[in-house]
């Protein structure tokens, strides 16, 4: 009888025991779970806003997305710079050899929306993304930020861009290339026509202040941008809502002329000869792409480099770009 009620008494101190073992880890369930998850909560939260933002590229004339020596190397120099960054150097086209050739006879407009869809289909970059465009890249990447505003460019980097345009050709990627004498014949015949205008990527942002009224007509690309026709609203507010839109010159440039144009710049109507900065055109002063604004902001910034064409060390990169997309 004796063992009997120590065994029970036992068993009841056991249970009691368990019991209150129970109660204890469920207190500290109910009081660490919300705990831990606040800081998973937190941490998420200041990883995402860690986060690097994505980076996309488009090459200029003659070149393509993943050439080792120039958009490959630029891609893998970032990618070291910027550790865990998600980088796009755009295709135009299925092929290396499609994407060079289309840098040369693909209409502007299409290559455009063709980017803007690939970009809107990339999960990665719902949130936004840095655009840096190089030589041409530059000023069809700002086509991209006033047509295409989702995802959202955050700051636009053009790299040698013509702005405004081109009134020459001195030099072309390829310089011994039948392309790049053809090219000259057919934007000394006509830049113009119809022809020409809708085969030759060049003509499209071919910019002659002896003809104005010319290219303001049959300007494919150029002229709608840059709000020659008619003020188009949504190109001006999706343009100011960059964060930074910066600009390179290259002071030695041998390729663009006139070289002013990488800085929103050009020449003054009515001749060849005079320059005008951005600040001193029609452009700026009555705002139409809201450029003005942007100065004021100090949304604006012109960087120089002492250069040819797209020839830049990887200090002065790290130095004067990476600021912008890290």
């Amino acid at each position: 009888m004796l063992k009997r009620n120590l065994v029970a008494d036992s068993c009841s101190i056991i249970e009691e025991n368990i019991s209150a073992r129970m109660t204890l880890l469920s207190f500290r369930k109910l009081f660490w779970t919300p705990f831990v998850l606040m800081l998973l909560s937190s941490f998420s939260s200041a990883k995402d806003s860690n986060a690097t933002v994505p980076l996309v590229i488009w090459h200029g004339m003659g070149d393509s997305c993943c050439n080792p020596l120039s958009m490959g190397y630029v891609k893998k120099m970032v990618e070291e710079e910027v550790p865990g960054i998600y980088v796009i150097s755009l295709m135009i086209g299925k092929t290396v050899i499609q994407d060079t050739e289309n840098g040369f006879f693909m209409d502007v407009n299409d290559q455009v929306a063709f980017v803007c869809n690939q970009l809107a289909q990339d999960p990665k970059l719902k949130e936004g993304y840095n655009a840096m465009g190089f030589s041409q890249g530059g000023q069809f990447l700002r086509a991209v930020a006033q047509r295409c505003p989702s995802p959202p460019m955050k700051n636009l980097i053009s790299v040698g861009g013509q702005q405004q345009g081109v009134y020459g050709l001195p030099r072309c990627p390829g310089e011994s290339s039948h392309i790049c004498d053809w090219i000259r014949k057919m934007l000394n015949s006509g830049a113009y026509s119809d022809f020409v205008q809708k085969h030759l990527v060049q003509a499209q942002y071919w910019h002659d202040p002896l003809n104005d009224d010319l290219y303001k007509q049959h300007s494919l690309f150029l002229a709608d941008i840059n709000q020659e026709r008619v003020v188009n609203e949504t190109y001006k507010k999706n343009l100011m809502a960059l964060e930074k839109f910066v600009m390179v010159k290259f002071l030695k440039d041998s390729v663009v002329d006139p070289v002013i144009s990488e800085w929103f710049g050009f020449l003054k109507q009515g001749q060849a000869e005079q320059t005008e900065t951005l600040q001193e055109s029609a452009l700026y002063k009555k705002d139409l792409l809201g450029l003005g604004e942007m100065d004021q902001a100090g949304k604006l910034v012109f960087l120089e480099c002492d250069g040819d064409h797209l020839q830049f060390t990887r200090e002065w990169f790290t130095a004067k770009l990476l600021p912008y997309i890290s």
